[in-house]
């Protein structure tokens, strides 16, 4: 038996977890924008450590994105109670934040530290690409988990 679905088959039968998944990365670029922006105010006008200035804006842009997906990405969640959601969104982030931060610092040090600010601020762009998908695949299956 030949099973090898095609494309279109596959996108329709998993129409709404796509949509989903595309809202969650729109949610997620506007918090990559918070992200940056605080990271890059924290270092350059507060003249903050990386690795602090990368926990206030990690924490600012979680809250930003539990927010939005909240609203707009799994509107249905809002039927349930606020705090233990997010607390779970939290826990997830928690793990989330560690990664990011790994992956963040890891590279700006050994990879693109010659290249200053761009440097720093590729090194985060790709610790948000890698989280992104710890973020989501996590929260569906527990955070929002049982929302059709």
């Amino acid at each position: 038996m030949n099973f090898k679905p095609d494309l279109r088959t596959l996108f329709h039968e998993n129409r709404t977890e796509m949509v989903r998944f595309v809202k969650f990365s729109v949610v997620g670029a506007f918090g990559a924008v918070v992200d940056f922006s605080i990271l890059n105010l924290g270092i350059q006008v507060f003249g903050l450590a990386k690795w602090l200035a990368n926990t206030f804006s990690f924490s600012a842009a979680v809250l930003s994105n539990f927010t939005w997906n909240r609203l707009w990405t799994f509107p249905e969640s809002r039927e349930r109670p606020l705090i233990p959601q997010l607390g779970q969104f939290f826990a997830v982030n928690v793990m989330g934040y560690l990664i990011n931060q790994a992956v963040f610092l890891s590279l700006d040090h050994f990879v693109f530290r010659p290249w200053g600010t761009l440097g720093y601020n590729i090194s985060k762009a790709i610790a948000i690409g890698v989280v992104l998908f710890w973020n989501f695949g996590i929260n569906r299956i527990w955070t929002y988990k049982g929302i059709r």
